[in-house]
């Protein structure tokens, strides 16, 4: 635990990191990938070029230095931050890593401001702080459905909408002794697992256009598994940026191809609590891809309790990219009050606080997809007064840039 001068010298620097706490954490990530060039094949790459990384680690060593005497308090995203940590396999002996790149990047970048006794007393901070997240992250390796990346065959892939592959694996099975011997999967059992809507999993890939192995998040369409494991994947080929393991998923990877998954991981899941009543609706709100979780929350709800009112919000460029259409549709006939809510942006139909409006208070309320949409969405329903405790969200980043504490 760190003592109250290390607490008092911490939270003094916190008006340094919030004007040079981006500048620390890119320096922080180009001096640790020249001495660690394998943790490239961890880190997102696209989050990197796009600062995405860089932002959310500023805003997790900010957090970190305001509350370091009540940690508990980031209990939620630390909890968030680990789900990802556990699904890209980050384990506790490379926290050394991070704690010496991060300490040389204060130094590098503060210069003589960062004196003997800020950088002792960071050091002691950041022991207490990878000491949370290892702790936590102990406990989610333990309850894992299966260790490590396992290999999964394809046994489905189907286009819905223009740029999103829906995927059905199931465990590979192998034919010899040696082969099963070394096979995690053939240990899975589908039937036995216990999915949670709103959750992802982790494919681990090399594709083509780089050196690297790649690792992306992908949400569970639905938590069925009689025909396997489904989980969706959009092409992102927008605004000059290629994807790398998404246009690799949709060029390369095909029925009867393998992939490696870790087990499924996240916390974005519907309130057990409010599942069985049907006084507070249930709002489920989304943008393009962003709609996977929220359809596997959708079927959720109506397989546990279809009486329960349900407002269904989907936006897309226009019908053609319109994924999941008839699926939702099937799953909405079977609740006995819900809304559907469609916004076209070719048509100049805008999800914006106008609409917002019109929903009720209080309302549980599930909001994914873009970090721009996921922005407009938070900021937009809670200042219509809706508590920060009914409004959930998933956006396809990291989530501290969305939300810093």
């Amino acid at each position: 635990m760190a003592t109250q001068q290390t607490i008092d010298i911490v939270k003094s620097t916190v008006p340094v990191l919030e004007q040079h706490g981006t500048h620390i954490t890119k320096v922080f990530y180009q001096n640790m990938f020249a001495e660690h060039p394998e943790l490239l094949d961890i880190f997102n790459e696209t989050n990197q070029k796009l600062g995405r990384q860089q932002n959310a680690l500023a805003s997790t060593v900010l957090a970190a230095a305001k509350h370091l005497d009540k940690l508990q308090v980031l209990l939620p995203e630390v909890t968030q931050i680990a789900h990802k940590h556990r699904a890209l396999q980050i384990k506790p002996e490379h926290y050394p890593i991070v704690g010496k790149h991060l300490l040389g990047a204060i130094k590098e970048v503060l210069g003589d401001a960062a004196n003997d006794d800020i950088i002792n007393a960071w050091a002691e901070a950041y022991d207490d702080i990878a000491g949370v997240f290892i702790q936590v992250e102990k406990s989610m390796y333990a309850e894992a459905m299966w260790d490590g990346f396992a290999e999964f065959k394809v046994v489905d892939k189907t286009l819905t909408g223009t740029d999103i592959a829906a995927f059905t694996v199931v465990p590979a099975h192998t034919d010899t002794d040696a082969d099963i011997e070394q096979s995690q999967a053939k240990a899975i059992d589908l039937s036995q697992l216990t999915l949670t809507a709103g959750q992802y999993i982790t494919v681990k890939t090399h594709p083509e256009d780089t050196e690297h192995l790649a690792l992306r998040h992908y949400s569970i369409c639905s938590t069925k598994t009689d025909n396997g494991l489904q989980f969706a994947v959009r092409r992102d080929s927008q605004n000059g940026h290629r994807g790398l393991v998404s246009n690799h998923l949709h060029n390369k990877v095909e029925v009867g191809d393998t992939i490696l998954l870790s087990a499924p991981a996240g916390d974005f899941a519907l309130d057990d609590s409010l599942v069985m009543q049907n006084d507070i609706p249930l709002v489920l709100m989304s943008a393009g891809v962003g709609i996977t979780p929220v359809l596997s929350m959708l079927e959720a709800q109506v397989i546990a309790n279809p009486k329960r009112p349900i407002i269904w919000a989907y936006a897309c460029q226009n019908a053609d990219y319109h994924a999941f259409a008839e699926r939702v549709d099937e799953l909405l006939s079977q609740a006995s009050n819900a809304q559907k809510h469609i916004f076209y942006f070719d048509d100049n139909q805008i999800l914006d606080e106008t609409w917002l409006a019109t929903l009720p208070v209080p309302a549980d309320v599930y909001v994914c997809g873009s970090m721009g949409f996921m922005d407009s969405m938070i900021d937009g329903l809670l200042a219509l007064k809706h508590g920060e405790d009914s409004v959930h969200y998933e956006p396809f980043g990291p989530k501290m840039s969305l939300k810093a504490s």
